[in-house]
Order: C-alpha cells, then structure tokens, then sequence
C-alpha cells in the first residue's frame, strides 16, 4: 500500500552561483519553501530572477551548491546521477515553454513516448494516449502532427505526454509564454483541471500576474529569494 506524502516538495536554504570572483552571478540565495501534495503552485519572478534554475533543482536537473531539496520524501541533493534520472522518469515530469514536440511523430506517437521507454505494454500503452488527449480535449487530434496543430493544440499535447507516465510532480516552466492571452488562460485552466483529476502537484513559472488567481499558492522569486506573496 503506497502512503501519500503530505508535503511533495521541500526546499531548504538552497543555493546556486554561477561563475566565480567579479563574474559570479548568484541564481539562488538561499531558498526556502514547501509544497503540499496536490497544490498548484505559481513561482513568479521576472526573466533572469532564477525561476529556471530553480525547477531545474527540484526536478534533478541540476545540482545545488548548498541546500537541501526533497520531493515525495526522497532527498534529491544527495541522489546520484542515475537516481536524479530515475526520478524523472518515475516521480517528475516537466512542461516547457518551447512545446519540445518531435516533429515527425503524431500527437498520440508524442504522447507515447515516455511510456515506450517506461516498457508499458502496447495495448496499456494506447489506452493511456487515448486517455490523456481526451483530458486535454484532443481526442480528434490523435493524427496530426505539431506542425498541423496550432500553438495552444501542441501546449496541450505536451501536457499530454508530461501527465502519461503518472508523475507525482509537474513542473511547467512557462508553459504560456508563446501563447496568446486567451490560449494561456485555457492552458492555465487545463493545468488545474488535471492537477485535480489526475493528483498531481504542480510548481508553474510564470512572469504573468493575471494567470496567478488560478493557482493554490504563490511563490515570488526575486535577486535569488522568495519573497513573502
């Protein structure tokens, strides 16, 4: 029997520079924060503030310097190379800005991918595609490529595929940002539906106040700290 953790992410005084001397830039300054099991939360930060770094941290991504960071009770900051990469296959999954679609492959083939390299047998495998484009209202859409669908289809398609494998935590680096007003709201929204219809906890970057209202929490990144919201 699998016990919930009631805290999916726990960050403690972390920090990240890069570069050294007069050169050193301080992403990080000593971050803290917690993220209960199934919150959205929104990280709020203008561009440099660190926002990436920092789900770059939590996800495995990259190490810190000093710090603490644990995600569904396992401490991230002492994990190897092999079990960081294990985490993201298992535990995170990430969205980005950029859609990341492979061309050539058609949205339910892009879906597909994380579970092909999981092993997930064919017939469990198609019915999980079918699934996850029905959630994000692409059911239609199963054969067509990237570069038939518009920009919030593809956003949409990428949700897909970060939400197959079950992940416990999304971490979506601004997933709107190419996106128009009216596509990022309905991308926002889908965000919330599915971190309640599928139990996902969810840390989502964004420079966008007006997508904040829709998220459990905010976290405000600013020159490497969180700042009270």
């Amino acid at each position: 029997m699998t016990v919930a953790v009631a805290t999916m992410v726990a960050v403690d005084q972390v920090t990240k520079t890069y570069g050294t001397g007069r050169a050193a830039s301080h992403a990080l300054r000593g971050v803290t924060f917690t993220i209960e099991t199934g919150q959205l939360v929104a990280l709020r930060g203008r561009s440099g503030s660190g926002k990436t770094t920092l789900l770059n941290i939590v996800g495995g991504l990259d190490r810190a310097d000093s710090g603490t960071v644990r995600v569904s009770g396992h401490d991230v900051s002492a994990m190897s190379d092999t079990e960081r990469m294990r985490l993201r296959r298992t535990t995170v999954s990430y969205i980005f800005q950029s859609f990341g679609l492979i061309p050539i492959l058609s949205a339910a083939e892009n879906v597909g991918v994380p579970l092909r390299i999981a092993g997930m047998p064919a017939k469990q495998r198609e019915e999980r595609i079918r699934l996850m484009l029905d959630i994000v209202g692409l059911g239609d859409h199963a054969k067509q490529r990237p570069g038939e669908l518009s920009g919030g289809q593809q956003q949409r398609v990428a949700i897909a595929r970060a939400l197959a494998g079950s992940p416990e935590l999304l971490l979506a680096d601004e997933p709107t940002g190419q996106l128009d007003s009216e596509t990022s709201k309905q991308i926002m929204r889908l965000l919330r539906t599915v971190v309640q219809s599928e139990g996902v906890t969810a840390l989502v970057a964004t420079h966008d106040p007006k997508l904040i209202d829709i998220a459990d929490s905010l976290l405000i990144l600013e020159d490497g700290k969180i700042k009270s919201s």
